[in-house]
């Protein structure tokens, strides 16, 4: 068992189509109603049907209240390191301390360069990813960041504004080295979808953070541990976790206290409005029912 006895939060992952921004404005307002912790939107700014995920959290965030939203994930090679950390550091100040930033390296090589990006590949975008990661953490903290290197030249800038509550930073990674890296320098981990990594692949890739973590000094119980779950509630056909609501919690419990997992964000495989309304309103309270009894030995 490898249940880190972290607090269970629970999100739902926005279409940042631009196509359909009412819509997805309802979806979020829904999602804060039913009392969710999360709103994730993806980063994928080459799509020229979808909304910048910044602009649109932006947007968001003036719609709603409570509900924290969840860069999943900004692309490193198209965001440099200081301005993504003026941009957290910005609205985790006007929303009161509601943003995480999720990031990752980027793994689209050919639409990154199509937007004017690297397109680093292999152990080159590793030693990228790895320096962006320690720039962030220093701007995201408002410390001085100074670094000439192949990677960054930046001359000496201060960063700011420091929010009242330090903005978590979450690495997507899904390869031994990108895992190390999450495991040595990030504050969780964020999963791809489980159709790319699957259950069975899951707790090898939890032992190399955690080795990692300890080899730098670090307790791995204090990284959080984010799974982005596709599926459909209440059957039908679909890809990745497809089944009547039972089988949701029995599933979500075992990723909770077998595989290390302590955040789900919900990828509806269709019809969204439905698909939140059983998990938030049937899932996700059976979930953390189950869960609690389990860690209390009832």
């Amino acid at each position: 068992m490898t249940d880190y006895q972290r607090p269970l939060s629970f999100g739902l992952s926005l279409d940042p189509d631009a196509r359909a921004w009412a819509h997805t404005r309802r979806l979020a307002r829904t999602a804060e109603n039913l009392g969710l912790d999360y709103l994730a939107v993806q980063d994928h700014p080459y799509q020229p049907g979808h909304f910048d995920a910044w602009t649109l959290i932006s947007h968001l965030s003036a719609h709603t209240d409570r509900i924290s939203f969840l860069t999943d994930v900004a692309d490193l090679q198209l965001r440099p390191p200081v301005m993504l950390a003026k941009a957290a550091t910005s609205l985790s100040v006007l929303t009161g301390g509601r943003i995480r930033l999720g990031v990752g390296g980027g793994g689209i090589s050919d639409a990154i360069a199509s937007m004017g990006g690297a397109a680093r590949r292999g152990p080159d975008l590793v030693a990228f990813a790895d320096e962006s990661v320690g720039l962030l953490r220093k701007a995201l903290n408002g410390d001085s960041v100074r670094l000439h290197s192949p990677y960054h030249h930046i001359a000496g800038y201060q960063a700011g504004p420091v929010p009242t509550r330090p903005v978590e930073l979450w690495l997507g990674a899904q390869k031994p080295r990108m895992l190390a890296v999450t495991g040595r320098r990030a504050d969780g981990w964020i999963s791809p979808l489980n159709i790319y990594v699957t259950p069975d692949e899951v707790p090898s890739r939890q032992e190399i953070i955690d080795e990692a973590a300890t080899g730098a000094g670090r307790d791995p119980r204090e990284l959080r541990r984010v799974y982005n779950v596709i599926g459909a509630i209440g059957g039908g056909d679909g890809p990745g976790l497809v089944g009547e609501v039972r089988r949701w919690v029995d599933t979500l419990t075992e990723w909770t206290v077998v595989l290390g997992f302590d955040t789900f964000v919900l990828w509806p495989a269709a019809d969204p409005e439905r698909q939140l309304a059983l998990f938030a309103g049937e899932v996700v309270p059976a979930v953390r029912e189950r869960v609690e009894a389990i860690r209390s030995g009832r």
